[in-house]
């Protein structure tokens, strides 16, 4: 034991022992205390000291975050990254890269739709962009236009003059890792633009929104529905209307979701409303205010 003892501490000048720190600590036990923790805090950790700082960079920790179904994932990374130098493919990538490059936005579909690794606890994210969605009568500029924004991933939203017939429907056929999911559509009512570098929001054309409430739609191909419903009254903001819960029992098959908002009253027009994009996050991730929808 005193031998033990003696290789953890070293003599300081006059033969007095220092105390062992964190500094000290063996490469592989730091690795297993990173095992327990959140991409976030591991990349802090690994500025504390040397021995965190190589444990950081382990390969078995870096797989222990990502989802089950990852090497599928990368043929998205692959087929978006067509074009890049053979050191940033996938193939040559330790699981910290692969990590990092998951966690940036991954398009497919012609950049209409975009996948990400969520950093805190590992899930997947996706989005579909109003071009992904099939909105009626988006063709026609009477009743919508897309317009360009920043405050879209997508730099682009559709926005709704007016129309009788309200719908907006998508579909998603994915390989979501094992899990709960929340979809939610994000909406804004109103019209905003900036002037003189403020943000402005004009309710000019908002109306119809308060006769009869927007029915939210979800079901898979397993055999899971959600319907829900909510009237649409706060303009201004950008608010994810929660449309249902779903959950992928297993990351070897796609999944296929149906999806839908509706307001298909046609005793009155409605209008003054952004469609940005459909969003589905791991249960429990809302990275914007949220809209509980009713049952």
């Amino acid at each position: 034991m005193g031998a033990g003892a003696s290789g953890l501490a070293e003599m300081e000048p006059g033969g007095k022992a220092a105390r062992a720190g964190l500094g000290d600590l063996p490469e592989l036990c730091a690795a297993e205390v990173l095992l327990h923790l959140g991409a976030p805090d591991i990349c802090r950790l690994a500025r504390l000291n040397r021995a965190f700082r190589g444990a950081a960079g382990a390969d078995f920790v870096w797989e222990a975050k990502l989802p089950e179904n990852y090497g599928h994932l990368l043929r998205f990374v692959d087929e978006a990254g067509e074009g890049e130098s053979e050191r940033d493919r996938s193939d040559d990538m330790g699981k910290k890269d692969i990590f990092a490059r998951l966690a940036k936005p991954v398009p497919f579909d012609g950049g209409k739709r975009e996948f990400w690794l969520e950093k805190g606890k590992g899930g997947i994210c996706m989005a579909l962009s109003s071009k992904a969605l099939v909105i009626t009568g988006i063709d026609d500029r009477r009743y919508w236009i897309n317009m360009p924004t920043t405050e879209s991933r997508f730099q682009s939203i559709a926005y709704l003059h007016q129309i009788w017939w309200f719908e907006v429907v998508g579909e998603v056929d994915f390989c979501f890792p094992a899990g709960t999911y929340s979809l939610y559509f994000r909406l804004h009512l109103g019209k905003s633009s900036t002037r003189f570098g403020r943000r402005i929001c004009s309710s000019e054309q908002i109306h119809g929104w308060g006769k009869k409430p927007v029915r939210f739609q979800l079901s898979t191909s397993d055999g899971q529905h959600a319907v829900s419903q909510c009237y649409l009254d706060e303009p201004g903001s950008w608010i994810l209307y929660h449309v249902g819960d779903f959950v992928v029992s297993t990351s070897e098959q796609p999944i296929k979701l149906k999806i839908s908002l509706a307001q298909i009253d046609c005793t009155h027009t409605k209008g003054g409303l952004c469609v940005d994009s459909a969003l589905i996050y791991p249960k429990g991730f809302e990275p914007e205010r949220v809209i509980r929808t009713q049952k």
